[in-house]
């Protein structure tokens, strides 16, 4: 077990790769009553199609990685529900566009929960009938989600940003695509994305690390796993033009929703200079937006946005963008003024005194959160699997400079690259 401390924000990771590929985190914080731990496969809803160690290439379901998460605490002859409450474990599963998470928290009995963890993860049970009863309960999950003003906003404004990368598809899929999921198809994902080569546990808080080590070692020791797959996933190429540039949909809302997205148009960037892409868009946005802005107080004294205004960026290896908006009388008005905003910005520059008072605030909002694990917990495998440590950010954070800023301005806020999403109500007029 490899063990590395981080002065600067006092932290120590310990590390190990396990014989049968899984890598394996802890990260003890002493006087801590809470323990999370996450198990996580690099899996999400893009990994539709790839191809196997056999050379045979697979196209799923879209939905499946979905499909699978809500399977997986299905099981022939116990109830992993039951069990968690038992231990007295609040527990919860996620899939995102590039990763599915299992995890639970705890105050006690963690040695339980933590095999519990790995065991039902690590023993599919599907069964033709349990398929088929899922498939009625995603598919209203689905049908709930496509009326859902806030979730339609968004996965519009996706689909007019990317015209081929696949998360410009929900997560869930359709209604059409899962009735095509199988038990065998469920076995065949499983079998490529799950095995512990392509998977990461993380345990942080109150534990002596020694001793979850070696539960995890016993653990994974009295398990026969097949040799870990050469998984090669097929991506199609994804231009670098916006698939459109406006999206309009019509549902019952009281005002009118916006979101403006900007797509990255360079993609394939790793480690550090992926965090730092992210961290140095992150400061832009709130210096830009945030709601001690001079753009945000007017924006929201002439009535154009309400408090739900926000942003957002997301940057992964494939893809990357950032979002803004909210609730807004009048969202083409409000794209004018952010457009006309913009292009002042970048004539004049950013104010020193602005990004000072940003990178302060970002680093302190990066320290207090490192007082919660389930923020760490959270954050962690998403970097691990970026080739990037969440550990490292603060130094990266705090070596970035004004004209780092200012270049990714002009970099990124491109009029080509901008696309927005409205949904309105019906009765509305433009």
């Amino acid at each position: 077990m490899q063990a590395t401390t981080f002065d600067q924000v006092q932290e120590t990771l310990y590390q190990e790769k396990l014989a049968n590929g899984l890598t394996v985190y802890l990260v003890p914080k002493r006087g801590f009553s809470k323990t999370y731990a996450v198990f996580t496969t690099k899996y999400g809803s893009v990994d539709s199609h790839f191809k196997t160690n056999k050379g045979e290439e697979i196209h799923v379901p879209d939905g499946i990685a979905h499909f699978l998460e809500h399977k997986m605490f299905e099981k022939k002859d116990r109830d992993v529900f039951k069990e968690f409450s038992e231990y007295g474990a609040s527990y919860n599963a996620f899939t995102s566009f590039t990763r599915t998470a299992y995890l639970f928290s705890c105050t006690d009995n963690l040695d339980k929960n933590l095999n519990l963890l790995l065991d039902f993860v690590q023993e599919p049970y599907f069964s033709d009938q349990s398929v088929e009863k899922e498939k009625g309960i995603i598919g209203q999950e689905i049908t709930m989600y496509d009326d859902n003003p806030d979730w339609k906003v968004y996965m519009n404004l996706l689909k007019a940003m990317y015209k081929e990368y696949p998360i410009n598809i929900e997560i869930a899929g359709t209604i059409e695509s899962i009735s095509h999921i199988t038990k065998e198809t469920l076995y065949q994902c499983y079998e490529t994305f799950y095995h512990p080569a392509n998977m990461v546990l993380l345990v942080v808080g109150s534990f002596e690390p020694e001793a979850v080590m070696k539960l995890v070692r016993d653990n994974q020791a009295k398990k026969t796993f097949q040799p870990a797959p050469q998984i090669e996933r097929i991506f199609p190429q994804e231009p670098t033009a916006l698939a459109q540039q406006k999206v309009e949909h019509h549902l019952p809302v009281g005002l009118p929703k916006i979101l403006i997205g900007f797509k990255e148009a360079k993609t394939g960037l790793t480690g550090e200079a992926l965090l730092r892409r992210e961290f140095t868009t992150k400061l832009l946005l709130d210096i830009l937006f945030g709601s001690s802005s001079p753009l945000y107080q007017k924006l929201y004294d002439s009535g154009l946005i309400t408090d739900s205004f926000d942003f957002d960026y997301s940057n992964e290896k494939e893809f990357g963008y950032s979002i803004l908006g909210g609730d807004s009388p009048e969202p083409e008005k409000l794209v004018e003024s952010i457009q006309q905003a913009l292009t002042e910005y970048g004539s004049r520059g950013i104010d020193q005194d602005a990004f000072e008072r940003s990178k302060r605030k970002k680093i302190g909002h990066f320290l207090r959160a490192l007082n919660s694990v389930e923020f760490i917990a959270n954050q962690f495998t998403s970097y691990a699997f970026q080739g990037t440590d969440l550990f490292t950010v603060l130094p990266v954070l705090e070596s970035i400079t004004r004209e780092e800023v200012e270049m990714r301005m002009k970099e990124h806020f491109r009029t080509e690259q901008m696309a927005v999403s409205i949904v309105r109500s019906a009765s509305s007029q433009e």
